[in-house]
């Protein structure tokens, strides 16, 4: 079974931001193979998009909706409605993000 994997805009931005800074700080090469190692993550939700889990933060204040993937330090936030896979966020898994998805995803 095949689903439709979309960015939000907010997601696009993430990978923007992520693509830039190593682009700047690291090098080119690097922002390059790091954008298409996203993309194909994101894309790997076409199919079997449940084998994600719920994010920890979002687990401990029962919201249940969205699921992650990683790749690297990376956590791909999205939810399953349907056929439809919606990319939320991509964000460094570094950072405490307790804060920051519930403000992004509990709107």
């Amino acid at each position: 079974m095949k689903y439709t994997v979309f960015l939000t805009q907010e997601a696009e931005d993430d990978i923007f931001e992520i693509y830039n800074y190593v682009f700047e700080n690291d090098s080119p090469l690097k922002a390059d193979k790091l954008f298409q190692k996203l993309k194909e993550k994101c894309l790997q939700l076409e199919t079997l998009p449940d084998r994600g889990h719920i994010p920890p933060e979002l687990k401990r204040v029962n919201v249940l909706d969205y699921l992650e993937v990683h790749y690297k330090p990376y956590r791909i936030i999205y939810e399953v409605v349907e056929k439809k896979v919606f990319i939320h966020c991509v964000l460094d898994g570094r950072r405490n993000l307790q804060e920051l998805l519930q403000n992004r995803l509990i709107r």
